[in-house]
């Protein structure tokens, strides 16, 4: 059974963490509160779930692109646009996951607005966790919820090459 948009994931004590790693050179582990600390964005979407049909909710939080710049991914400087062979795998407590590219979120490339929702409906995810919104995507399949995982990969070569 697929959780909802506001069950908790963590006994009401232990709030749940949101873990950064891959290639950073910063990893972090982060909580709702802690994504406070970002300048926050709020958007209205609307998209289509698959068991129930057309949503429409107001989330806030900071962009992804923002977030995951503070853990330094461990882009190249001598590789040219070394920054679009980076990969990032986002999963949520309830075992859904989505793949994004550095380039959909680069303001030099894609620019898609991506949330770490904080909240949704003015109502805070601190005991659930983020919310990973596309408030592009038409579909909801992305919008992962209870995230308690992202992965940065910067090892896709599709030539082959491994640095």
């Amino acid at each position: 059974m697929s959780q909802s948009l506001t069950e908790p994931v963590a006994d009401a004590g232990t709030p749940p963490e949101l873990v950064l790693s891959g290639d950073l050179a910063r990893p972090a582990r982060l909580t709702v509160p802690d994504l406070l600390a970002w300048p926050q964005h709020r958007v209205r979407v609307s998209f289509e779930c698959a068991t129930s049909g057309v949503r429409h909710h107001r989330f806030t939080g900071p962009l992804l692109y923002d977030v995951l710049s503070a853990a330094r991914p461990g882009f190249d400087p001598a590789r040219r646009k070394d920054r679009l062979r980076f990969l990032i795998a986002v999963t949520g407590a309830d075992g859904h996951h989505a793949l994004l590219s550095w380039a959909e979120i680069d303001p030099d490339f894609g620019r898609a607005p991506v949330l770490l929702a904080a909240s949704i409906d003015d109502t805070p995810l601190d005991r659930c966790g983020p919310q990973l919104v596309l408030p592009h995507d038409r579909c909801g399949a992305r919008y992962i919820s209870g995230i308690n995982a992202i992965w940065v990969d910067g090892r896709f070569d599709p030539g082959g090459r491994r640095p």
